[in-house]
């Protein structure tokens, strides 16, 4: 069940266009950090380098929320006191929540995909979320399936498979372990799109994602106690790196990430997260060299394709306007 939130908030005006560049900044950021978790697990830092041990996915789940927690609860609490980070109860119970089972889960499952089977798989699987996402929204009747929606969708999740490289010439690695964990990935995803937007309609970015980066804490804290990171020896380089980490993907792209769902809806906002996908074949063209292929270009026309789609406007929506966050 999706958390309700507030509803003594007040509407404001939309800015879709600054919406889709924050979702845009962090789709970026996603697309390095997945760069970044696979040299991880391969015990390279880069490409042909060795430098990293390779870390386990929890500990990399786990770490990533926390230091970005311990960075942002600081930062926060000096700059607008406890009274200025400070949720209603019903609302910070529904950031816990989001915490486990959307950003806590989807994190941890990505990575665990990516362990056990590769990249490719990993995204593409997670990028069926905004099919979940549009299901969702219109069986409780806040958005139809009109063409537009039905065909951003279809196009940004053919588009990211095709980006990936799934077609042709991709070397899949179909461990059933790491697909359901993929599965359970977009879910998560889906979950904390559609939960969070809410959320966003009565807070400010901020204070969501300092209590929802407080629930998966928490979650980890009692999943893998601290003893147990402390077991693992890391030298200073590596918790430099998983320092590092946890800006890079987590904080940063969340920050942006949530700024997007307070000015889009759940399903503009999830449709063109999928430039993840885009930013990645990118990242690895410049950083290692490796060669777009004619798929991999038609899938980065689509999803840029889909992301256009889901722009123009709808005029028979049922989805609630974006509300001014109460401070």
């Amino acid at each position: 069940m999706i958390p309700s939130v507030s509803t003594n908030c007040l509407p404001i005006k939309r800015h879709t266009a600054r919406g889709y560049g924050y979702i845009a900044a962090a789709a970026l950021c996603f697309g390095v950090s997945a760069t970044l978790g696979r040299a991880v697990f391969t015990g390279r830092l880069l490409a042909g380098a060795e430098g990293l041990r390779s870390i386990d996915p929890l500990i990399l789940a786990q770490t990533r929320t926390t230091f970005s927690l311990l960075i942002l609860l600081p930062v926060l609490y000096l700059r607008r006191g406890r009274a200025g980070i400070a949720l209603p109860r019903a609302d910070f119970m529904r950031c816990l929540v989001l915490g486990v089972l959307g950003v806590a889960a989807s994190n941890y499952f990505y990575y665990f995909a990516i362990e056990k089977t590769n990249v490719a798989v990993a995204i593409i699987l997670q990028y069926t979320a905004p099919i979940w996402v549009l299901l969702y929204m219109v069986a409780r009747g806040r958005q139809r399936a009109s063409g537009q929606r039905v065909g951003a969708v279809v196009l940004a999740v053919a588009g990211s498979a095709l980006a990936i490289g799934i077609v042709g010439t991709a070397r899949l690695q179909l461990n059933g372990w790491g697909v359901g964990a993929a599965l359970l990935a977009a879910f998560a995803f889906a979950f904390y799109n559609v939960g969070g937007h809410d959320l966003l309609a009565c807070h400010d970015r901020w204070r969501i994602l300092l209590h929802v980066l407080l629930g998966a804490a928490l979650f980890w804290l009692v999943v893998n106690p601290p003893w147990r990171i402390a077991a693992a020896h890391y030298d200073r380089g590596e918790w430099l790196f998983l320092v590092g980490f946890a800006v890079i993907s987590v904080l940063v792209p969340y920050l942006f990430y949530f700024a997007g769902l307070q000015h889009l809806d759940a399903t503009r906002a999830i449709v063109t997260s999928c430039l993840e996908t885009v930013f990645s074949i990118f990242i690895a063209a410049l950083a290692l060299g490796e060669l777009v292929r004619p798929a991999q270009l038609l899938g980065i026309v689509f999803v840029l394709l889909a992301t256009v789609v889901v722009q123009l406007p709808s005029a028979r929506d049922t989805e609630p306007a974006i509300l001014e966050p109460i401070e």
